[in-house]
């Protein structure tokens, strides 16, 4: 169906808008919004009307409707003054005013320049690991000098995704022949042979600069994350990183999301290793000792159908790690013993993949008690991919136990700024409480334990902390009650074994802990 008025074509299957025979790169919103406008032109649309059709009922503030409407305006070759097409009506909405004609054909009309793009031969198949393919952002400004803005954080984009061992990344060369064209992220994605696309659209004005992106399963359509990201101009290439890291930040961990509720949804019978491999995440996710059994026990049968799988090893090592940060331990020497065996395994076949450095890295330092050695592992993890955040959190652990407090601060804080939303949260501000308490600034401590809690309550190291960091306070009342919740999690911790538990290199943060846990009422 075309919808055609003054010098424009709107193309409602292709997507498409053409103004004066040259496609109008349009950002997916605001392409709705005028589809929406022009088919209800016969009334006024109020502004809930169009909240409810365009953002499906989300809270949408006043500017951000009045932006898109603007970017309508703009796109058709209106404005707020001459209101040719979209009509302001006061405190009622908008109606679309111009005169419109259907046509079910584009004969007559000029429309090569919204001609689809042509790929040759066969869609390609899906890749077995998950895909994405990183579009063009829709510049907004209307300044076509400025692209070069954008074009540059979505190539950091492309490359820092690629940094992923377990992504596949449609190449910078692919994605960029959508550039300047409204695409159907269907059509993209079955041209593509991807599963997802991240697209979206950049505003500058004066000195900031706003990109917005979405992140959509291309084989149903479905929106998996919606983001907003803002910037004063400066260093251009500073205010690129700077993007670049908060949209991987938002965007890994919801692929890792989406995948594992995919995997979860796929019968038994057909699983492959990588699906085995999700499943053990989304368990040991559920943070308790059952569940890090049952992670063990897809872990491994990720390993037996696939026995070179590095970051399958790892994360099973690692979930040995996570069940000795936490007491869960049946066997531990023989629990640690396997786990050291997995994260070595681990390094050897995963050399270039940071996410198996990482979990392997880890239990070396933790479980073998080669501190050095993990933050060695840990630092190459970095070196390969800079935006893993649990590269970043994890590094920061071992240089905790090591006594370099400095250091592991800088890397836990960096990991809750690259990831904000990152399921793995509540560990990245339990390693923030311990920094602080050994640093003895206990009220902060306290903080960040609280917060760790309030993700998972039973986690051991965040009770431990906070309860020593009451006590240190001169809060005994608080001191009390965590110590009371202690004993209901584990009530054989003592004091004697808090060195078997914990690897505390440094005499001086070991005493603090310790002291700390005396007074709050932790036996010997």
């Amino acid at each position: 169906m075309l919808l055609v008025f003054e010098d424009c074509v709107l193309d409602l299957n292709r997507r498409e808008l053409v103004r004066a025979s040259r496609v109008v790169p349009t950002a997916p919103q605001v392409f709705d919004l005028l589809a929406y406008l022009a088919k209800c032109r016969e009334r006024v649309v109020s502004r809930d009307e169009l909240v409810d059709a365009i953002w499906a009922g989300r809270i949408v503030s006043e500017s951000t409707l009045a932006s898109h409407i603007n970017a309508v305006r703009k796109a058709v070759g209106d404005s707020g003054q001459q209101q040719r097409v979209i009509r302001t009506v006061a405190r009622k909405g908008f109606r679309f005013a111009a005169e419109l004609q259907e046509r079910a054909s584009p004969e007559g009309i000029d429309v090569a320049a919204a001609e689809p793009l042509q790929v040759p031969g066969p869609a390609p198949a899906l890749p077995a690991k998950p895909s994405i393919a990183v579009l063009p952002f829709v510049n907004l400004s209307g300044d076509p000098e400025q692209d070069y803005l954008v074009d540059g954080v979505i190539e950091d984009i492309i490359a820092a995704l690629s940094r992923h061992r377990w992504l596949f990344v449609v190449a910078r060369n692919s994605s960029f022949t959508y550039k300047g064209r409204t695409v159907d992220v269907k059509q993209v994605g079955r041209e593509l042979g991807v599963r997802y696309v991240l697209e979206g659209s950049w505003r500058k004005a004066k000195d900031r600069v706003r990109i917005t992106g979405q992140l959509i399963d291309a084989t149903t359509g479905a929106h998996h994350w919606a983001g907003r990201f803002e910037g004063v101009l400066g260093d251009i290439f500073e205010l690129q990183d700077q993007i670049t890291e908060s949209v991987i930040g938002a965007v890994a961990p919801e692929l890792e999301r989406a995948e594992i509720e995919r995997a979860r949804h796929k019968p038994t019978g057909s699983l492959d290793a990588y699906d085995y491999y999700l499943r053990g995440v989304a368990e040991l996710h559920r943070a308790n000792k059952d569940a890090s059994a049952e992670a063990l026990q897809f872990l491994y049968k990720a390993i037996a159908t696939d026995p070179e799988f590095a970051s399958a090893h790892a994360m099973a090592a690692w979930c040995y790690s996570w069940r000795k940060a936490n007491r869960w331990m049946d066997d531990p020497a023989q629990e640690a013993a396997e786990g050291i065996r997995l994260a070595r395994r681990a390094v050897d076949l995963g050399k270039g993949d940071a996410v198996a450095l990482t979990r392997s890295g880890h239990a070396i330092g933790y479980l073998a008690g080669d501190l050095p050695g993990g933050i060695a592992l840990l630092d190459q993890a970095l070196f390969l991919n800079p935006n893993l955040a649990a590269a970043r959190y994890l590094g920061g652990f071992l240089r905790l136990w090591l006594g370099e407090t400095g250091a592991a601060i800088e890397h836990l804080a960096g990991a809750v700024r690259l990831s904000p939303l990152d399921p793995e949260l509540y560990r990245m501000q339990a390693g923030m409480a311990v920094a602080h308490l050994f640093e003895k600034r206990f009220d902060t401590a306290s903080s960040w334990a609280e917060k760790a809690s309030r993700d998972f309550p039973d986690f051991l190291l965040a009770a431990v902390i906070l309860a020593a960091s009451h006590a240190l306070a001169g809060r005994p009342a608080e001191a009390r009650r965590a110590m009371e919740h202690i004993r209901r999690i584990d009530p054989a911790l003592r004091l004697t074994t808090i060195t078997h538990w914990l690897p505390i290199r440094r005499p001086e943060h070991l005493t603090t802990l310790v002291t700390g846990l005396a007074e709050a009422g932790l036996p010997p």
